[in-house]
């Protein structure tokens, strides 16, 4: 694992697993064992004690810092005389393929809409806003998938003004990882939650700026709070091929699915195919786009090989 030195100049505060664990204080575990296996991903690990000593913490800082930006929109409201509509608190979600973004998402999903108040909490992710195959097709982006220019950001970024000005219901598309596209005059419906995560690879993003300092939105404006999660090259592609596999007898054998013809593979070509899928999209994409994104993030959570979070960088205020 790469060392981070902190050098005085870091804007992050870095905890190890245990000092961020002492964090939870007496914020109470509300889900139970079956619930936590349920919400893990494919080849994802995911225990009680991960909840406890990770996501519980981080819980607890995600309800005072909500509390604390409520206070601030009542403020603004007092200051300017108005009274806008509700808006939602935005949680951005990004990392790697096969980091773990889903179960980290699914999780905060499930321990946030359990605070004392019960709030509505709901969760998107960016992979409906993908420009469906025929397009990705004929723009020659197949191999480019997940890549930013993949994407329909007018969509995405008008979705996210909805959201954020508390139109209802705003219509996130929704995407099939069994056909492997996004599934036509399909859609969610996000009707003014509390809260909303959004998780995705590229939620990060900024791109170029514009040298006239015209305003260009990114997704990452209308968030409120965003973790990115991490691990070492290597470790990412052993968990890669590793879900691949196990893709490979599961998903795969079903004969609707886009990547049926995998689940024929001997388990020596399956490894090859996979490491090839990883080396020649997706590490580009991570070195590319998503991984120089990691400093964008008000928190980082960092795991190691057993897929448990070994440290924890929290941005300073």
């Amino acid at each position: 694992m790469e060392q981070r030195i902190d050098d005085g100049l870091s804007p992050y505060r870095t905890y190890s697993r245990t000092e961020w664990a002492a964090l939870r204080e007496d914020m109470p575990m509300t889900l139970l064992p079956s619930e936590v296996n349920r919400l893990q991903s494919l080849h994802d690990r995911l225990d009680m004690k991960e909840v406890e000593d990770i996501y519980l913490p981080l819980s607890r800082l995600l309800s005072l810092y909500v509390a604390a930006t409520q206070r601030l929109h009542r403020a603004q409201q007092r200051f300017l005389g108005t009274e806008d509509a509700k808006t939602p608190y935005v949680i951005g979600v990004a990392g790697s393929v096969a980091v773990g973004k889903s179960t980290t998402a699914r999780v905060l999903q499930a321990l946030l809409a359990r605070w004392t108040n019960v709030p509505k909490v709901d969760l998107i992710t960016t992979d409906g806003f993908l420009l469906p195959n025929a397009v990705l097709e004929r723009e020659g982006l197949m191999e480019k998938k997940g890549f930013p220019e993949s994407y329909d950001l007018p969509a995405l970024l008008h979705f996210l003004s909805d959201v954020k000005a508390g139109r209802r219901p705003a219509r996130a598309p929704i995407y099939s990882h069994l056909v492997y596209d996004v599934m036509p005059n399909q859609w969610i419906e996000i009707d003014r939650p509390e809260l909303l995560i959004v998780e995705g690879l590229n939620v990060l993003q900024t791109g170029r700026l514009p040298k006239d300092g015209k305003a260009i939105p990114f997704v990452s404006d209308f968030f409120d709070f965003s973790i990115y999660l991490d691990a070492d090259e290597a470790v990412l592609k052993n968990w890669y091929v590793s879900r691949f596999l196990a893709l490979r007898e599961t998903a795969f054998r079903d004969p609707k699915s886009y990547f049926h013809r995998y689940s024929r593979l001997s388990d020596s070509d399956a490894v090859e195919t996979a490491t090839s899928i990883w080396s020649r999209i997706n590490l580009v994409n991570l070195h590319e786009n998503i991984l120089p994104t990691r400093q964008r993030a008000d928190l980082i959570l960092t795991k190691g090989e057993n897929h448990r979070v070994d440290q924890v960088a929290l941005r300073r205020l």
